[in-house]
């Protein structure tokens, strides 16, 4: 496998959430402390940032253009201006403190994201929604920590989820047709000393590549739970990954430097900016929002 490389020098205070837009051929992704969104095109080098209209935490891409928004305001529908913003729901609207983290696009073009406490991870009051074409928003889990990113298997039977607080990545059983979940399980754990689970995707291959904040590298899991490999940034936060290009065998990385103290930052000059490798396997073509 390749060696990780800087693409981007973009800064941001927390980049997170990538999406590969494949007949787009760009990849669009967020920061979540600065709120902006940005739009990357790697065959002609252009670079689009857009500041975004809401506190956003999370997105997906939306069939016809624009994205879906989790944010700390709840759900939002945003159009292809990146200007106009539709508020969706906000199920978490009267719990002080608990917001929306990421979200996830599945195959079937239904929205999922989850909520946590933004002020004491320890406390169980997050909760994952499943946002359908139609509007209708549902509650398929409850007491977790820190949900963060998501991800489905290539036969779309699994569902997985890391919790950051837990230090582990959750397994579901996965009802694709129905859109439910079931018997929520450890499918690997994150020693502390690794940093926390972050930002995740699946592979064709159903390996789960897996960010972690403040541990400086990429893991990859195989589909029983066994680290595979091991990929060293040099940024101590890794918060996410998407694979990309038009052979989607480029993996995106996302990075942050929000509370890296003013040494760390010097000694991380590439904190917040974008990366990619090439590790030998192909990605899955990201889905869109039907709504």
């Amino acid at each position: 496998m390749a060696e990780p490389e800087h693409v981007l020098a973009v800064q941001c205070q927390a980049g997170e959430s990538p999406r590969w837009d494949l007949p787009g051929g760009c990849l669009y992704w967020a920061d979540i402390v600065d709120p902006h969104l940005y739009r990357y095109s790697p065959s002609t080098g252009e670079l689009k940032t857009y500041p975004c209209p809401v506190p956003v935490t999370g997105i997906g891409l939306r069939h016809g253009g624009g994205l879906v928004l989790a944010s700390k305001t709840g759900l939002h529908l945003l159009a292809g201006d990146f200007q106009t913003c539709a508020f969706v729901a906000n199920p978490e609207a009267g719990k002080p403190n608990v917001r929306f983290n990421d979200g996830m696009v599945d195959r079937q073009g239904r929205y999922w994201a989850a909520t946590l406490n933004e002020t004491d991870f320890s406390r169980p009051e997050g909760s994952l929604y499943r946002l359908d074409p139609d509007g209708l928003l549902h509650t398929l889990d409850t007491h977790l920590n820190a949900p963060n990113g998501m991800g489905w298997s290539p036969d779309d039977k699994t569902m997985y989820l890391a919790d950051s607080h837990a230090q582990v990545i959750y397994a579901y059983d996965f009802d694709a047709a129905l859109g439910g979940v079931s018997n929520r399980r450890v499918f690997a754990r994150v020693p502390p000393e690794d940093g926390m689970p972050d930002g995740l995707t699946v592979d064709a291959e159903g390996g789960v590549w897996l960010g972690h904040w403040g541990g400086g590298h990429l893991k990859r899991f195989d589909p029983a739970g066994r680290l595979e490999r091991k990929v060293p940034l040099p940024v101590s936060h890794v918060t996410a990954c998407a694979f990309g290009g038009p052979d989607l065998e480029t993996l995106y990385i996302t990075t942050a430097w929000f509370l890296l103290d003013p040494a760390q930052r010097q000694a991380q000059p590439g904190a917040g900016d974008l990366y990619q490798v090439r590790p030998g396997v192909r990605g899955l073509a990201e889905p869109r929002f039907l709504g």
